[in-house]
């Protein structure tokens, strides 16, 4: 496994490289891409940290797992390639900003460019096997995603996390809320959604609001 990381992360996080759960880690993805058809695509299983240097994070939102369909994920949260049908979530994710800040439904459902203003689109898991969602889970990506967050939390100040879910708000505990912005909301799935727990959490122009007090530029949720 290849980990090709913009440069600004590598001091922090190269002990974590070293350590004996990630050389595991990294044996078993290797074997996983090796055996079996695995995403998303092996040059893009770190795509979050390099769209989204260390020192540009302003956002971070947490995911759970890659998707697992056919051409579908490209290394950050919730974002899917170019050209390809948006999944449920997305959908909900796109609604609710048009909801809330009156920007129209776009057509590709990458979220590069957000990454590329500083929002860390992070899943726990990094790698999945096709068609069998939560497959990688619980082979290390955790501990080091884990890792990640409080690393961000300790080095970083002012930061605005976006937890989706009862997965992403278990993370709570490894965030500083005297020194970041915690938001709080149901998952953007169908299954949230239509129950009511989703729509309306106006998470986008909160976080916009709580980075220009911070003197910090606002995320441009637009997507073209």
């Amino acid at each position: 496994m290849n980990v090709n990381i913009h440069p600004s992360w590598k001091p922090h996080l190269q002990t974590e490289f070293e350590k004996p759960y990630f050389k595991n880690l990294t044996d078993f993805v290797k074997s996983e891409y090796k055996n079996h058809k695995c995403f998303p695509m092996g040059s893009e299983i770190f795509n979050a940290f390099n769209y989204c240097s260390f020192d540009a994070i302003k956002v971070v939102i947490i995911g759970q797992d890659p998707y697992h369909g056919i051409g579908q994920a490209n290394g950050l949260c919730f974002s899917v390639n170019d050209g390809i049908t948006h999944p449920p979530s997305l959908i909900n994710i796109f609604k609710e900003i048009e909801q809330d800040l009156g920007i129209p439904y776009p057509k590709s459902g990458n979220l590069m460019p957000w990454a590329d203003q500083g929002v860390l689109l992070l899943n726990a898991t990094l790698t999945v096997r096709a068609h069998q969602a939560g497959s990688h889970q619980n082979k290390g990506w955790e501990q080091f995603t884990n890792v990640v967050i409080q690393l961000i939390s300790e080095k970083k100040q002012n930061i605005v996390f976006l937890l989706w879910g009862g997965f992403a708000k278990k993370k709570k505990k490894l965030i500083n809320t005297d020194l970041h912005t915690v938001l709080e909301t149901g998952h953007p799935s169908p299954l949230s959604a239509n129950r009511g727990y989703w729509f309306g959490n106006k998470h986008f122009s909160t976080t916009n609001c709580q980075l220009q007090q911070e003197g910090l530029k606002a995320i441009d949720w637009k997507l073209e």
